[in-house]
C-alpha cells in the first residue's frame, strides 16, 4: 500500500495512529476496522512521532538509486558548466567530452532539466507559422505590413497602417485610431480591394495586430502569412524605409488628427505610386512597373 495513489489514505493513517493512541484501541482491532494488516498499523504508528496530529504521507514510487545513474562528479561538472556562461546542453555535452567525461547528450539534458537549469518555452506564448520566405518573381508574391505610432500633447495615440509590395514598391496606408487584430484584418481587406494585382503571402512583425487571428483570417483567403525574425529589423526593411519616407514626406507636415492624416495618406498615396520615382526599381514609378508586369 505504501504506493497507492489514493488521495485519502494519509488521513486514515492518520485517524489510525489517532485510534492507537488516544482511544487505547488494540493494533488488531484498528486493522480489523480498516481491513488492513496489524503490522501495517504498527509501521504507521512508527512513521509518525506526534501520536496521530499529523497525515502520513503516501511514500514515493522513486528508485533511491539506480546502477546506471550518472556518477555525482559528472552531474557537478553540467550544473558547473551551465552555471557559468549558460551554454546550451549541445555545447555542455561537447565541452564535456574534450575533457575526457564521457556522458551521453540526453544524459546532459535530462541533468539541467532535473535541476531547473533549463528555460522552456512559455506556454502562453502565441504560435507562428513560420513560412519560408519566397523569391520575389512578380507582383504580390511578397508584401510586408506593419504599423506606425504617434503620442499626442495629450497623451493619446495615433497610427498608420502600412504595407508595400516589394516587386513593385506599390504602397499602401490608412489612419488608424486603434490598432488590434481586427483592424489589421479591415485594413488589408482594403488594401487587397485598391490594389492591381492578387496578395499571395503577407509578411509582418511580432506585434500583438498581426497574431494568430490575423494568421487564421490571412489562411482563409487563400493567403499566407510569415512573421519576420525577432530583432532583425532588416526583415522588414522595406517597409520601414517606407514608413519613414510616409512620415518625413506627408505626416509630419500634417496636423495630427484622424481626419488631417487620412486625407494627406490619401493624397501621397497617388504621388508615391505614380509619379514619385524609385531607386529600388530602377528610377521607376510603382505604376509603370505594374503596367508592364
Amino acid at each position: 500500500m505504501p504506493y497507492t495513489t489514493n488521495p485519502h489514505l494519509p488521513k486514515v493513517r492518520r485517524n489510525a495512529v489517532r485510534l492507537v493512541k488516544y482511544r487505547d484501541w488494540s493494533m488488531r482491532k484498528v486493522a480489523r476496522h480498516l481491513g488492513v494488516q496489524p503490522s501495517t498499523i504498527s509501521r504507521w504508528c512508527k512513521l509518525d512521532p506526534t501520536g496521530g496530529w499529523r497525515e502520513i504521507p503516501t511514500r514515493s514510487s522513486r528508485p533511491r538509486s539506480h546502477s546506471k545513474a550518472l556518477p555525482r562528479e559528472t552531474v557537478l561538472a553540467i550544473v558547473q558548466k551551465r552555471s557559468g556562461r549558460r551554454r546550451c546542453g549541445q555545447v555542455i555535452h561537447q565541452e564535456l567530452l574534450r575533457d575526457g567525461v564521457v556522458v551521453s547528450l540526453s544524459s546532459v539534458q535530462r541533468t539541467l532539466e532535473r535541476c531547473h537549469l533549463l528555460k522552456k518555452r512559455s506556454p502562453w506564448k502565441r504560435p507562428h507559422d513560420y513560412t519560408p520566405r519566397p523569391e520575389v518573381t512578380k507582383a504580390g508574391d511578397l508584401l510586408e505590413i506593419d504599423t506606425v505610432h504617434f503620442v499626442l500633447p495629450d497623451g493619446s495615440r495615433l497610427y498608420a497602417y502600412t504595407l508595400i509590395d516589394l516587386y513593385s514598391r506599390w504602397a499602401y496606408a490608412e489612419a488608424a485610431e486603434k490598432i488590434g487584430v481586427e483592424p489589421s484584418v479591415q485594413f488589408l481587406k482594403r488594401a487587397r480591394e485598391e490594389a492591381p494585382f492578387a496578395f499571395n503571402l503577407i509578411q509582418s512583425d511580432h506585434g500583438s495586430e498581426f497574431s494568430i487571428g490575423f494568421t487564421h483570417t490571412c489562411l482563409s483567403w487563400q493567403m499566407q502569412h510569415r512573421h519576420s525574425r525577432v530583432r532583425q529589423s532588416n526583415d522588414n526593411a522595406h517597409i520601414e524605409r517606407f514608413n519613414r519616407t510616409l512620415q518625413e514626406e506627408c505626416l509630419d507636415l500634417t496636423n495630427h488628427t484622424l481626419e488631417n492624416f487620412a486625407v494627406a495618406i490619401k493624397r501621397y498615396l497617388t504621388y508615391y505610386n505614380t509619379e514619385r520615382l524609385h531607386m529600388g526599381i530602377n528610377y521607376q514609378t510603382p505604376e509603370e512597373v505594374l503596367r508592364r508586369y
